[in-house]
């Protein structure tokens, strides 16, 4: 599994700078970006169209379009400004929030998985054909909860603390497309959801964490733990001494 994600520490000497930028990202960041670009480029050659990529529940149950469950989360629309906005968030807030879970893809691939299930239950409901970016609100939600005290810059006009950041950018939306951004509201919830039972219902409750990955799925990333192997010197004196304590005990007088 390891080898499937490429876990590489950093970019390579001689490479290209975009190419080392790509390759310093951790492994689910890596290929969620990667494959964002790819679908909107065969979107924009017309080898792949709109309607072949949005999530519904008739077409993936009833007509077994099961691709849509994913492709429905790649999509941001063709190559332009927009995207390239898009990608920004996504790469930037997904990339903080898997290199602060650890050198292992199990923590934060399970929260991908958790809030791409979320997403999908609640899409009919809501409309939501594309989900991308209320995936992307959802890691940004999480990012800023965490990090309360980071201040930042929008457009270099508004200097704010991160927990702001996620009504920031509907804010944006609003004023730039006119209505309100359902998706981006819809990752908030779900994001909430899942910072409240990771970060905050711990320390309520024990140590008790609902939403970390199962032991099965930490196997995937991780390998089975492997038993403490003893040394070898360790496990020959250890002999030794078993077998002087049977000569001692053979040699000694009996107690009548």
């Amino acid at each position: 599994m390891a080898a499937l994600w490429g876990n590489n520490n950093g970019g390579q000497p001689g490479q290209f700078p975009l190419e080392q930028w790509f390759y310093e990202m951790p492994p689910c960041t890596r290929w969620w970006t990667a494959a964002t670009v790819a679908t909107s480029v065969l979107v924009q050659c017309h080898i792949l169209t709109p309607f072949q990529l949005f999530y519904s529940f008739r077409a993936v149950f009833v007509k077994s379009q099961y691709w849509r469950l994913i492709t429905t989360f790649l999509y941001f629309g063709p190559l332009n400004l927009d995207l390239l906005f898009h990608v920004f968030f996504l790469q930037r807030y997904s990339r903080l929030l898997e290199e602060s879970s650890g050198r292992s893809p199990a923590h934060f691939s399970w929260l991908l998985v958790y809030a791409m299930t979320s997403l999908l239950i609640l899409s009919p409901f809501l409309s939501l054909p594309f989900l991308g970016t209320a995936l992307s609100s959802s890691l940004v939600y999480i990012w800023a909860r965490r990090n309360p005290d980071t201040r930042l810059s929008f457009l270099g006009l508004l200097v704010f603390t991160a927990p702001y950041l996620p009504w920031v950018l509907m804010a944006f939306s609003l004023v730039v497309h006119g209505i309100v951004p359902k998706d981006e509201l819809c990752g908030v919830v779900v994001g909430h959801v899942w910072y409240f039972f990771t970060d905050v219902y711990p320390s309520l409750h024990g140590g008790h964490r609902p939403l970390d990955p199962p032991a099965w799925w930490r196997r995937l990333f991780e390998g089975a733990p492997r038993e403490p192997v003893r040394d070898h010197d360790e496990a020959t004196d250890t002999q030794a001494d078993n077998i002087n304590r049977d000569f001692a005990a053979a040699a000694a007088p009996e107690v009548r």
